[in-house]
C-alpha cells in the first residue's frame, strides 16, 4: 500500500502515469494543461499551469507528496519544500527517461509490478514501431518545430522518438541540449539550407499555422514545403515525457513517415 495518499500533480506525464497504474485515488490535484486521460480534468480540481502556480492553491488540496517536471519548476518545488511538503522532480529527457519515470513514480506509489508492466507495454510498442521502420532503406530527413517565435527544434525525446519512427532528425544536434533555449535557431535560413522532407509543428499552447511557414522568406524551396509535406502533432500528443508521447506521438510519427514514402518514387 503506498506510504503516499494526497499526491499533487505539477505535470501532466505524471497524471497520466498514476492513471494508468490504477493510482488515480492518490491523485489530490492535477496541472491545469493535463489532457491524458480525459476524466481526470472532470475529476480532480486543477491546481496549476506548467511554470506558474499559487502555493496555496497547491497547499489547499493538502497534498503528502508533490510531483514535478524540470528545472522550470524548481523554484516552485523549494517554496514547497520550505512549506514541509515532500517533493520528488523529475528531469527525464529521453525515451530511457521516460520509462524510468514511470518506473520510479510507480515504485513511490509501490505500484512496482503495474509499473513494470507499463513500462513493458511502452517498450513492446517502441519495438513494434522500430521494426516496421526497418522495412525502408531511406530515412526521410524530419524537421520538428516546437515554437515559432523564435524558431525552436524538438526536444531529446522527439528526437528520438522520429528516429524510432523512421526519419532522422534534421537537427539531431540541437536535441542534445536540455534546455528550449540552447535548441533556438537562431537563422531561419538554416532550415533552407538543411531541406528537410517533412515538416512538424507542435506549437506547445497554440495551433499550430503550415501557412505561416510557406511565407517565411525561402522556405517555398524546402522539400516538405514544396510537396506538401507539412504536418502537425499536437503538443499533449508528444510534448510531454511520458505514456503519451510514446502511445500517441509515435504512432502519428510513423504514419507520416510512412505517407512519405508512399508518396515519394523509390529511387532505383
Amino acid at each position: 500500500m503506498s506510504h503516499y495518499r494526497r499526491i499533487a500533480c505539477l505535470s501532466t506525464e505524471a497524471v497520466e502515469t498514476l492513471y494508468a497504474i490504477g493510482a488515480q485515488d492518490l491523485v489530490a490535484g492535477i496541472s491545469g494543461y493535463s489532457v491524458y486521460p480525459p476524466q481526470a480534468r472532470r475529476e480532480k480540481p486543477k491546481i496549476s499551469g506548467f511554470s506558474s502556480a499559487r502555493i496555496d492553491r497547491i497547499l489547499a488540496v493538502q497534498p503528502d507528496l508533490v510531483v514535478a517536471y524540470s528545472s522550470l519548476q524548481a523554484e516552485l518545488c523549494h517554496a514547497l519544500a520550505a512549506a514541509g511538503v515532500e517533493v520528488h522532480l523529475f528531469s527525464q529527457r529521453s525515451v530511457e527517461g521516460i520509462l524510468r519515470m514511470v518506473r520510479t513514480l510507480a515504485a513511490l506509489v509501490d505500484r512496482r509490478m503495474q509499473g513494470e508492466q507499463l513500462a513493458g507495454a511502452l517498450q513492446l510498442e517502441i519495438g513494434l514501431v522500430a521494426a516496421r521502420a526497418k522495412r525502408h532503406p531511406t530515412r526521410p530527413l524530419v524537421y520538428f518545430e516546437e515554437w515559432n517565435e523564435p524558431l525552436i527544434s524538438g526536444i531529446g525525446w522527439v528526437s528520438e522518438l522520429i528516429a524510432i519512427a523512421g526519419g532522422a532528425d534534421a537537427f539531431a544536434d540541437l536535441a542534445l541540449h536540455r534546455e528550449a533555449r540552447q535548441r533556438i535557431i537562431a537563422d531561419p535560413a538554416e532550415v533552407v539550407r538543411r531541406a528537410p522532407d517533412i515538416i512538424i509543428g507542435s506549437w506547445c499552447g497554440k495551433k499550430f499555422r503550415p501557412e505561416m511557414l510557406a511565407a517565411r522568406p525561402g522556405w517555398e524551396a524546402i522539400p516538405a514545403i514544396r510537396n506538401g509535406m507539412v504536418f502537425e502533432i499536437k503538443s499533449p500528443d508528444i510534448l510531454s515525457p511520458g505514456p503519451a508521447a510514446i502511445r500517441r506521438g509515435l504512432p502519428q510519427l510513423a504514419q507520416l513517415v510512412e505517407q512519405w514514402h508512399a508518396a515519394t518514387p523509390r529511387r532505383p
